[in-house]
């Protein structure tokens, strides 16, 4: 039984691996290094906190949504957090449940808001130092793509507001330019990147021995493990440790209070929303028991 869940895992990972590969569209001319690539995790890699946290806030100023929502997508996205790895159940709902909020909507619609979003929100919590770092392999002439469990939408608004290539993220099912509420495939997250990242080398024609990815968390182990260099920033315990028994160079940008705050918004890794309200609501509790 363990067995056949594994290899289903496996055959989703990779399916959505592909679909997000397929949909990559990069927004750059051709670099002049054609074989060398370096990918970037979003949440807290790139940015502090969660992507689709401070979408979802966004979203949420301007009545896109109710909190009875916001609870049911809780639900379904904490479960698959904790234990939705192991458990097809909470992936189901977590699939379910991802992309509900913007079911009904126009794709326009949805990234006009996440470009006013981003500059109201996302734009101040970029990284200086993973900003630079992504920088440098662009200004080496290799291409730089954001691989990310965010709707693919919002993943290429910030990958276009950062001069970047373009992104690999979580393909939302539409029709007649409307979403559906329905994932194209899985969540892009764990295993899932590393397929859409093996993908996109293939396309690509890249050299994966002379690519480089750059992660904040263990979950994201399977892509890092895939190129020839790998980089932790601001890294988990777990892929702190990793890193340091295979060598590989560790950067942590986070400060003092700064670390305590990210810490939490990471619940929404996944790409959901519901993680990142989840995370909101832990980090006001964790702040008034401080008080």
């Amino acid at each position: 039984m363990r067995r056949l869940l594994r290899r289903r895992q496996q055959v989703e990972a990779e399916i959505a691996g592909e679909v997000a590969a397929a949909a990559a569209v990069a927004t750059l001319p051709v670099a002049p290094d054609t074989q060398a690539a370096a990918f970037f995790d979003v949440d807290n890699t790139m940015m502090r906190g969660a992507s689709i946290y401070h979408f979802a806030r966004g979203l949420a100023t301007r009545g896109m949504f109710s909190t009875s929502d916001l609870v049911k997508f809780a639900v379904g996205q904490a479960a698959f957090r904790l234990r939705g790895s192991e458990n097809p159940e909470h992936i189901a709902v977590a699939r379910e449940t991802a992309l509900a909020f913007v079911a009904g909507s126009k794709v326009e619609d949805v990234v006009r808001l996440g470009e006013e979003i981003y500059d109201e929100a996302m734009a101040d919590r970029i990284w200086a130092g993973t900003r630079a770092l992504a920088q440098a392999h662009l200004d080496a002439g290799q291409r730089v793509w954001l691989v990310t469990a965010t709707p693919v939408e919002l993943a290429r608004v910030i990958a276009q507001r950062l001069g970047l290539t373009g992104a690999l993220g979580t393909v939302a099912e539409t029709a007649d330019g409307v979403y559906t509420g329905r994932l194209v495939g899985d969540l892009l997250h764990g295993p899932a990147k590393a397929e859409a990242v093996r993908a996109l080398a293939r396309r690509e024609g890249l050299d994966l021995t002379r690519c480089t990815a750059y992660s904040d968390s263990a979950n994201d182990l399977p892509m890092l493990s895939l190129v020839g260099h790998a980089v932790a920033i601001n890294p988990d315990s777990e892929l702190s440790e990793h890193a340091r028994k295979h060598d590989w160079p560790i950067k942590d940008y986070r400060t003092g209070r700064k670390a305590t705050m990210i810490a939490i918004p990471v619940a929404a890794g996944a790409g959901v929303v519901a993680g990142g309200i989840a995370a909101a609501l832990a980090l006001r509790r964790h702040y008034r028991r401080k008080a």
